[in-house]
């Protein structure tokens, strides 16, 4: 069988990639029985099919889109027969929008998902024995209500084929903009929030960005809430120094019940990066308040801050149970952000210090520890395999502990060789990423750390991500 582009085929669905993609075979019969053991068996030869939007347990009817010698992409065409674990996702565009990988999915079967990837990627990347990770593995934290907990989304603007102004997410791997105001994971006041901006819009003829020709005005609109607090903040991206008739529109957005920042970032470069540096009030303060349990955080357009505070507190509490914390301890809290972990763990520690190599971030952790009391914490700004090694050797201060939260792309290797000769007991790694995590966990591992416990958290219900907390303690 000769599989090529545009066949049209019928395969059962029997596994799930790392993308959320359905996976099946194809039983292929060998050309020549007589060439192995196997084809002299009469086995056939497997094709894999990769078929996004295919759920495990379906059997679909999918069209080939690009074909290789042993495997091939296919478009799901048709649901011949539903596997028992699809479901009806809430959202109408799920399958154009790039955000839910997996919101067909139950999501019972979406936690067995994202615990298998965690594990997966340990054992295959980071090398570590399939016994010894499950017994170090517990349960995935999921959501009672896996819906609407995203507390922050940054809309594009653009047009539609028709030359009107449209605002969503874009399509999966494009900048095409799907029109869509009520994105199911988001709240619920994002609807309202731009559909008073798409009128002012068009009332007052401002136009949209557009990417290609870098002209036009509004680029994105940021939206954030404070979960506990219910404080509302917009953002506008703006191509420009100011929108037309701006404080009527933040007048117009200040009638919606919890708003209490409104301004405008100017971002005038030809570039794929949401925020400039520059941001202006238009009405209100320029930060909003949350919390994570007792921990009050301000947090404003430009501040890293997780994205699902129901989850974070779980996140960070099971964070706080692997650091085993006495009160005795210096703790070390490594990619800190605006200190929502270091202000979390200071609770419990003699001494934490924050590192983090973005400015303004340090700022708003030291005016978080103000705002909460807190006195037993120290921030700085720079590199951490630069901080680190200053403060160790040059002013001897231990490390009991270190916490590590790096972004996607994992921790530093110099930063990992600091934390190794630092020698702290007991390494508490969070990580959005597990497969960076497999190979930053084999690296401690083959320099006297030992992985203890592994549990993941599920922060982003409906995608394929998943947090995963790890306890690493220093070998004998």
């Amino acid at each position: 069988m000769d599989i090529k582009k545009n066949d049209i085929l019928t395969v059962e669905i029997t596994d799930t990639g790392t993308e959320g993609e359905g996976i099946g075979k194809l039983a292929l019969p060998a050309p020549d029985a007589a060439d192995t053991e196997e084809k002299a068996g009469g086995k056939a030869a497997g094709f894999t099919l990769f078929v996004k939007d295919a759920v495990i347990g379906d059997t679909v009817q999918v069209k080939v889109m690009k074909a290789k010698k042993n495997y091939a992409y296919a478009k799901l065409e048709k649901v011949l027969v539903p596997s028992p674990f699809r479901v009806q996702p809430p959202c109408a565009f799920h399958r154009q929008c790039g955000g839910c990988q997996l919101q067909s999915l139950s999501y019972e079967k979406q936690l067995e998902f994202k615990q298998n990837k965690i594990r997966n990627n340990l054992v295959r990347i980071g090398g570590f024995d399939p016994e010894k990770i499950d017994a170090c593995m517990e349960p995935i934290i999921g959501m009672e209500d896996p819906w609407h907990y995203r507390n922050k989304a940054q809309f594009p603007f653009g047009y539609d084929k028709e030359g009107n102004v449209v605002t969503g997410f874009y399509a999966g791997r494009s900048h095409t903009i799907i029109p869509n105001a009520d994105c199911a994971l988001g709240v619920e006041e994002n609807q309202e929030i731009l559909e008073i901006i798409l009128r002012f819009m068009k009332k007052y003829g401002v136009p949209a960005y557009e990417e290609v020709s870098g002209k036009g005005l509004l680029r994105h609109v940021l939206i954030r809430k404070g979960f506990a607090s219910g404080q509302l903040m917009v953002c506008l991206i703006i191509n420009g120094k100011k929108l037309p008739e701006e404080q009527r529109l933040a007048d117009e957005l200040w009638k919606i019940p919890g708003m209490t920042s409104v301004s405008v970032n100017v971002n005038m470069e030809r570039t794929n990066v949401i925020m400039g540096k520059k941001v202006r009030v238009l009405k209100g303060e320029e930060k909003i308040e949350d919390s994570i349990g007792d921990v009050v955080f301000r947090i404003s357009p430009l501040s890293f801050y997780q994205v699902n505070p129901v989850q974070t507190r779980k996140l960070y509490g099971q964070a706080l149970e692997y650091a085993g914390l006495t009160g005795e301890e210096t703790v070390w809290d490594l990619y800190c952000g605006i200190g929502t972990i270091s202000l979390f763990l200071a609770q419990k520690a003699k001494k934490v210090y924050g590192v983090e190599i973005v400015p303004e971030a340090i700022a708003d952790a030291k005016e978080n520890a103000v705002r909460n009391g807190i006195t037993n914490t120290e921030f700085y700004v720079g590199k951490a395999e630069e901080v680190l090694p200053r403060k160790y050797e040059a002013d001897g201060v231990y490390a009991g502990v270190i916490v590590v939260d790096p972004p996607r792309k994992g921790c530093d290797e110099k930063c990992l060789e600091t934390m190794v000769r630092m020698r702290p007991g007991r390494i508490v790694y969070v990580s959005c990423d597990s497969a960076t995590l497999g190979r930053d966990l084999k690296y401690l591992g083959e320099n006297g750390y030992e992985v203890a416990r592994v549990r993941g958290v599920d922060q982003f219900p409906g995608t394929t991500h998943v947090e995963t907390v790890t306890l690493l303690v220093r070998k004998p």
